[in-house]
């Protein structure tokens, strides 16, 4: 049964192409947002051949000031009703912050808070008036630590913490469920390790497939939990990390293998 449509960002690939897959499976209806058209097209055609659904495909640089206004106007236009908003899409800045330049910065903090919290409001105020719908935003669980090397990045992810939260309590009670999720390691091409390396960290819980992830965040959402940790080992690390004081994490960053991956 086809229950309506659903818009994922970062849809072409990693997370947001299971997000994609598994929504598609489900019966919804998918408009998918990527910066790679030619991918986020041939995954659109995929899910629309084998699960009858409509796929419809949006290639859009997320860290453009409009790009909000952009992706709501072509909703509006296309006659699409979002009922399912995934903020998937995101970025690895890494290095030191100083090493950073003004341009990277800007699009993290675009791509992770800008957009995101502008989509959340437009989308989000149809949804309040029709008195239903569904909000997933993708952090990660950098965003409870302290993280040297991804200061950018976790800062950003943070905010996402923050976002999800505040909505929650504001969605309360209007027919909107509000998700925020913090997925640990991801087994995605961004990590560039053998596959002998993957099977053990996934074996061992210290690193999740996309699949897995989308699926644990989709049932939180589903169920309208306020946020999902996905895996065990991320959970004892997140309730560690709230009782760990910040200066704990000095002793670490005085290695001397860490200064290494810090300032090369």
């Amino acid at each position: 049964m086809k229950r309506g449509w659903a818009l994922i960002t970062g849809a072409s690939s990693g997370i947001g192409a299971a997000f994609s897959r598994q929504l598609a499976e489900a019966g919804w209806n998918l408009v998918m947002v990527s910066n790679r058209a030619e991918e986020c097209d041939g995954l659109a055609a995929q899910l629309h051949e084998r699960y009858g659904v409509e796929a419809k495909s949006v290639c859009l640089d997320l860290t453009l000031p409009d790009a909000a206004d952009q992706l709501y106007g072509w909703c509006r236009a296309e006659g699409v009703e979002v009922d399912v908003f995934v903020n998937n899409a995101g970025m690895l800045l890494f290095g030191v912050l100083e090493r950073s330049t003004p341009d990277q910065v800007g699009r993290i903090v675009a791509l992770h808070c800008t957009t995101p919290t502008q989509l959340c409001r437009l989308f989000g105020a149809e949804m309040a008036a029709r008195g239903r719908g569904y909000i997933l935003l993708v952090s990660s669980i950098t965003a409870w630590m302290p993280y040297p090397t991804v200061s950018a990045y976790a800062a950003t992810k943070a905010y996402l913490k923050s976002l999800g939260q505040s909505l929650w309590y504001e969605m309360r009670g209007r027919g909107v469920g509000v998700t925020t999720l913090f997925p640990s390691a991801v087994d995605t091409p961004l990590y560039d390790l053998d596959d002998r390396m993957r099977r053990r960290l996934r074996r061992f819980g210290l690193m999740l497939s996309p699949d897995e992830v989308a699926r644990k965040g989709l049932k939180a959402l589903f169920a309208r939990r306020r946020r999902s940790i996905p895996g065990l080992w991320a959970k004892g690390l997140v309730a560690v990390c709230a009782l760990l004081p910040a200066w704990a994490l000095w002793p670490v960053l005085k290695l001397p293998i860490v200064k290494r991956i810090i300032w090369g």
